[in-house]
């Protein structure tokens, strides 16, 4: 099979691999569409993210949608032609994580696309059926490729404890944000502010339903988040920067008693936060580290309409464009909001 292989920093070279065996309780996938998250970016662009590190070749890729087109021995749940939403994260179901629900903590997770584990920017996969979702026939592939990094938006949600009739902010507006502000919505948050640095980006988040949209570079955060609030601050945000400085603004904004969500990384894994502030104001912190248990509910909410994912895909590309689709959306950040390679033509 073809597939796209990291062999430098700034560098995919297409190579020939055998297929895939699948193993009694796994589907052979031939893959169709894959997002390309923030994370693929970061890998390609500076070799790390925190402290996983690329010391090798490595496919990039874990959002990702397809046809079933082979079944192990064991596989009751799916069938032959089935289109499925691929969960990329093995855990190894028995510690006290699995166990308790919160699998997105096992230690021993295998997920696509994180060093050492090789991704999905390939033409199959076989994977656990248990963890390929059947889609309905009116959700897309393409959707179902976005499931991914709308499980984690819906994942941020539902540590944030958001309740009917709060005002939100999510700061930030690539992709993660806008699944934040799509779930928010969904959940009857009164009032969604956004922030980003990108014309495009906050274009976007309005057309999506953010109640109003701030210019990072143009207007003074914490002052404009005081008069949309009428001084009163909001009650939860949604970091998807990772930069100190905008968490810092956040916490001198912020509602006393708010919960602020970090999702986004900082480039060397730390944060400086102004920590007399938050112990006067006692904001709660919460993180996210992927997510759990969100697929079906996901799925669910694509095909009943509530959430509407699809348009986030900005750019479309084959999968022998993958080198300039990656170079695109690093060096062209206010058009491509979303990257995502359709592998199967």
């Amino acid at each position: 099979m073809k597939t796209a292989v990291m062999t430098a920093i700034r560098k995919i070279e297409f190579q020939d691999r055998p297929m895939p065996k699948v193993q009694p309780h796994e589907v052979l996938v031939e893959i169709e569409y894959v997002g390309v998250c923030g994370s693929d970016l970061h890998y390609y662009e500076d070799g790390r993210i925190g402290d996983y590190i690329v010391d090798g070749p490595i496919v990039l890729g874990h959002e990702v949608a397809g046809v079933v087109t082979e079944l192990g021995s064991a596989v009751k749940n799916l069938e032959i032609g089935d289109r499925v939403a691929i969960e990329p994260q093995i855990t190894c179901g028995t510690c006290e994580f699995c166990k308790s629900g919160k699998y997105n903590l096992c230690r021993e997770v295998e997920f696509f696309a994180t060093p050492p584990v090789d991704g999905v920017f390939q033409e199959y996969v076989a994977h656990p059926a248990e963890l390929c979702f059947k889609l309905p026939d009116n959700v897309s592939s393409l959707e179902g490729a976005l499931i991914e990094p709308l499980s984690v938006g819906m994942h941020a949600v539902d540590q944030s404890s958001a309740k009917l009739g709060q005002t939100a902010v999510v700061t930030g507006s690539g992709c993660i944000g806008l699944t934040a502000l799509l779930s928010l919505k969904a959940s009857g948050v009164s009032k969604v502010y956004l922030t980003d640095l990108y014309e495009k980006r906050l274009a976007k988040a309005k057309a999506l339903g953010a109640d109003e949209v701030i210019h990072g570079r143009d207007e003074d955060l914490i002052q404009r988040l005081d008069g949309l609030t009428d001084g009163k601050g909001f009650d939860l945000a949604i970091d998807t920067t990772g930069s100190s400085a905008v968490i810092g603004q956040l916490v001198r904004a912020a509602k006393p008693g708010a919960t602020i969500v970090f999702v986004g990384y900082s480039p060397d894994g730390s944060l400086t936060i102004p920590l007399g502030e938050v112990l006067d104001k006692e904001i709660t912190f919460k993180s996210v580290f992927r997510y759990r248990n969100s697929y079906p509910a996901a799925i669910a909410a694509l095909e009943s309409g509530q959430i509407d994912v699809k348009s986030i895909a900005s750019h479309i590309y084959d999968f022998d464009e993958l080198p300039r689709a990656m170079e695109e959306a690093i060096d062209n950040k206010d058009e491509i909001l979303k990257a995502v390679i359709k592998v199967k033509l």
